[in-house]
């Protein structure tokens, strides 16, 4: 089961980390996802290597959608909240009898 559309009326930006070149992180070409669900809201969260780590934005996507850890995504484009942001952690919540998604937190 997915979230139905009408709950997802936002629109991201990601560019997906591909990993590290000689000149830092390298990111792939951006891509325009739509049915998001973008929350400005603190919180805290541990990363991957076990460092707490605040978290300014949480966003919500199907479960299809694969968002790696260290993408750079860019939320609220075209208003004057636009912003970019480090991805630091990508749920997967896959339920049988609920509905699935991806949770993501960014800086």
């Amino acid at each position: 089961m997915q979230i139905p559309a009408v709950l997802l009326p936002h629109t991201i930006t990601l560019r997906r980390y591909l990993g590290t070149g000689p000149y830092g992180d390298v990111h792939a070409d951006p891509v325009v996802i739509r049915r998001t669900f973008v929350e400005d809201r603190r919180r805290l969260v541990r990363s991957s290597t076990g460092e707490e780590v605040v978290s300014e934005t949480t966003v919500r996507a199907r479960p299809d959608v694969h968002v790696p850890v260290g993408s750079l995504v860019t939320v609220w484009a075209g208003t004057p909240h636009e912003r970019n942001a480090r991805v630091i952690t990508a749920n997967l919540f896959d339920h049988p009898s609920s509905w699935s998604h991806v949770e993501v937190a960014l800086t």
